[in-house]
């Protein structure tokens, strides 16, 4: 699933487009302040010439044009600064405006893929997951409560599946709302059908359009990444590139964990995983068919632990939904 040439190239094709637009956008907004403002003009002329002379006379042996030089500039852009506060414009209104001012629109920033750039990449890993094709149909604007029972009070919850389900979107909610401050984790539990995988779907929805990174992978997509990363040698950069997003990513989503085949390999990798993208504040939601006691069966203590005191577990109640459906149509 990492980038392939055509879709990088693709990429900086959009900063170079990015970059083209903003000269053309700076170039009418000079073009603007000289039209009703002549004297910047006549200042950034003067700043040219005198840039002129001063290299003619650095040539010249002349050491102190340099200085003279900076000090006359700094008061030549001292003055534009005045008269383009006085008509109303910000002082940077004439200078190269950026959509990343950490990059530049270039892609990289200190000689490494800015932000920005991993953002659009999760994009197209995004893409070719299918994901965007499921949230199309799977989000919160078509999530509806009327498959879930609200006739018969569930003991534990002391309240209808209907009403339990509306504190979790809630939850789901606030989940999103507040990813940026508290970086929390999610741990949906619960049989098949009961709605775990759609409201990861519907998290993800809202997420991406607020243009945070997210990875969707079910647990058996997640574990053979791990483990060509770890043994399969033929495409090590590509899979070290996957290996890294997935560690990086604003919002990792594990789905059906306990479906994939178990053993020490794949324990170590979740603990590896789960470990690191909590050390670096970065969000997790994953779901699955176990309760809590069958994931500490299953996986190792140190596992279960992490989950336990770092996720909000929300175990799902009720009838299998696609039943549900089916009896109803």
């Amino acid at each position: 699933m990492a980038l392939s040439n055509s879709q990088y190239d693709a990429i900086m094709r959009a900063y170079g487009q990015q970059q083209l637009k903003n000269r053309h956008e700076q170039e009418k907004r000079i073009a603007q302040v000289y039209n009703k403002i002549p004297v910047i003009k006549e200042l950034d002329d003067s700043i040219s010439t005198r840039a002129v002379v001063c290299a003619r006379r650095l040539l010249d042996g002349d050491k102190e044009a340099l200085k003279e030089l900076r000090d006359e500039i700094a008061d030549l852009r001292e003055q534009k600064t005045v008269l383009l506060k006085s008509y109303g414009y910000p002082a940077d209104f004439m200078e190269m405006q950026y959509l990343c001012k950490d990059c530049k629109d270039t892609g990289y920033a200190e000689g490494v893929k800015c932000h920005c750039f991993r953002q659009s990449e999760m994009k197209y890993l995004y893409a070719q997951s299918n994901i965007e094709q499921i949230i199309a149909v799977e989000n919160f604007d078509t999530f509806s409560y009327e498959y879930f029972d609200d006739t018969r009070v569930i003991p534990v919850l002391n309240r209808t599946v209907k009403q339990y389900m509306m504190q979790v979107t809630d939850t789901c909610k606030n989940f999103i709302k507040n990813l940026s401050k508290d970086h929390g984790n999610l741990l949906f539990t619960g049989p098949t059908g009961v709605g775990k995988t759609f409201l990861t779907n519907c998290i993800a929805k809202e997420l991406i359009d607020k243009y945070y990174s997210v990875i969707y992978l079910s647990a058996n997509d997640l574990f053979e990444v791990f483990s060509k990363n770890r043994f399969d040698y033929q495409d090590e950069d590509d899979m070290k590139g996957m290996y890294q997003y997935i560690l990086d990513c604003d919002l990792l989503i594990i789905d059906d964990l306990g479906t994939e085949l178990n053993n020490s390999f794949t324990s170590s990798e979740l603990f590896y995983c789960i470990n690191e993208r909590l050390n670096s504040l970065k969000s997790t939601i994953i779901s699955t068919n176990h309760p809590i006691n069958e994931l500490r069966d299953r996986y190792t203590e140190r596992v279960t632990s992490r989950l336990i005191s770092r996720y909000t577990v929300i175990p799902l109640y009720g009838d299998d939904i696609r039943i549900r459906k089916k009896l109803s149509d």
